[in-house]
């Protein structure tokens, strides 16, 4: 039997409606568990929870009394931070055996720190065993651990119905959107890991040049007996005291500008920091070719040290030249933007 005209749109408008009730619903109950002490996005707080280890952590525990997903994400973060730093600690006291252990368990923590950042930033509740439990029993006093939701986009309606024919065009359309929002939210995500590896691959070079520099070393080995003693002869000379400043400088402005990057994730913002720090690169590298801190001469082979000396120059030239044509090519790339008063991603 065929539908009149009235009929049809008596069904299309009592549909709509019943799908307007279910959003609305569903809009509630995101808005709650979107409610922050912190004021910041749940996603990127759960980031920032990790992202200070058990420091940042013990800070949003106690700043955030609204979010018991971002509180989870901060209890994970104290218990399991917490236990890698005081497991190594206590390794390190070990004789012979503790300051390479303690290396395996902060390599560990390194890893997860990393992977528990992306997965906070993709509003995963990822639950690591043990820890989580205890993390969960933490937050569950003050109610239920919600799944995190991202904000839904503000509802498009139409000041008049469209007739029911025109509906195929508007799931259309709306199917369209949402590839549209997906594929500029996994670029998104894409630029969050890409600035938290920076971090973490900074903080390594951080400590590892200034407390560990002496490793990169030639090694010897000398038999006496039964006994086996190594003896190190480092490659660096006591003139790295002038670069290691310069270092640090730079790889603290690249940390402190990807947490901004990570916190704002502005397109012009992104351009200036990136070319800030590219700069700072580049001096960087060319002040380590100029006081070229380097000894191979402790390498026995005469030729193999020479030609050691050779590839170590070339390599830190090809890099400066590298940063150079990328310092330019981020200054054009923000200057072009400015003129055309791009502040969008594409």
């Amino acid at each position: 039997m065929e539908l009149s005209p009235e009929e049809r749109r008596r069904i299309y408008e009592e549909e709509k409606a019943r799908i307007d009730a279910r959003e609305q619903i569903e809009r509630e109950k995101r808005q709650i568990s979107q409610e922050t002490s912190v004021k910041i996005e749940p996603n990127v707080a759960g980031l920032l929870c990790y992202l200070g280890g058990w420091i940042t952590g013990l800070i949003f525990f106690i700043l955030e009394q609204k979010n018991n997903w971002i509180r989870y994400h901060a209890a994970q973060s104290i218990l399991v931070f917490g236990t890698v730093m005081v497991a190594g600690i206590i390794l390190r006291l070990i004789p012979y055996i503790g300051v390479p252990f303690s290396g395996i368990v902060y390599f560990i923590g390194f890893v997860l720190w990393i992977v528990l950042m992306v997965k906070a930033y993709n509003g995963e509740r990822y639950k690591l065993a043990i820890a989580g439990d205890i993390a969960e029993r933490m937050v569950s006093s003050s109610g239920a651990i919600p799944e995190y939701q991202k904000p839904p986009a503000p509802p498009e309606k139409p000041e008049t119905p469209p007739p029911p024919q025109t509906s195929p065009d508007i799931g259309l359309d709306k199917k369209i959107s949402n590839k549209v929002e997906e594929f500029f939210e996994r670029k998104k995500a894409g630029r969050m890991t890409a600035s938290a590896f920076a971090i973490a691959w900074s903080i390594i070079l951080l400590i590892f040049f200034n407390y560990f520099y002496e490793y990169v070393a030639y090694y010897s080995a000398e038999t006496v007996g039964n006994v086996v003693t190594w003896t190190r002869y480092t490659f660096f000379t006591s003139e790295i005291a002038q670069w290691l400043p310069i270092l640090t400088a730079t790889l603290v402005i690249s940390i402190i500008g990807h947490i901004i990057l990570i916190v704002f994730d502005r397109y012009l913002l992104r351009k200036i920091i990136l070319f800030i720090i590219d700069a700072f690169g580049l001096a960087t590298v060319v002040t380590l070719v100029s006081v070229f801190p380097f000894d191979f001469s402790v390498i026995p082979n005469q030729a193999a040290a020479a030609a050691t000396q050779v590839g170590v120059t070339v390599v830190l030239i090809c890099i400066a030249v590298g940063l150079g044509i990328s310092l330019i090519v981020r200054l054009i790339k923000v200057l072009v933007d400015i003129a055309k008063g791009t502040t969008q991603y594409q």
